[in-house]
């Protein structure tokens, strides 16, 4: 199974979410900041 992290460009907080929270932000953008996310902020992490 396999972790994804998003790391807002803007505020640099990193945070690991589900498919679910995953498009939320490309909807809605940062949860902290509300900066505009994109796949590139997203990164699977192998466990």
């Amino acid at each position: 199974m396999s972790t994804v992290h998003f790391t807002c460009p803007d505020c640099a907080q990193t945070i690991e979410v589900n498919d679910e929270m995953r498009e939320t932000i490309l909807d809605a953008g940062c949860p902290v900041c509300t900066a505009t996310a994109a796949e590139e902020d997203f990164a699977v992490a192998c466990e």
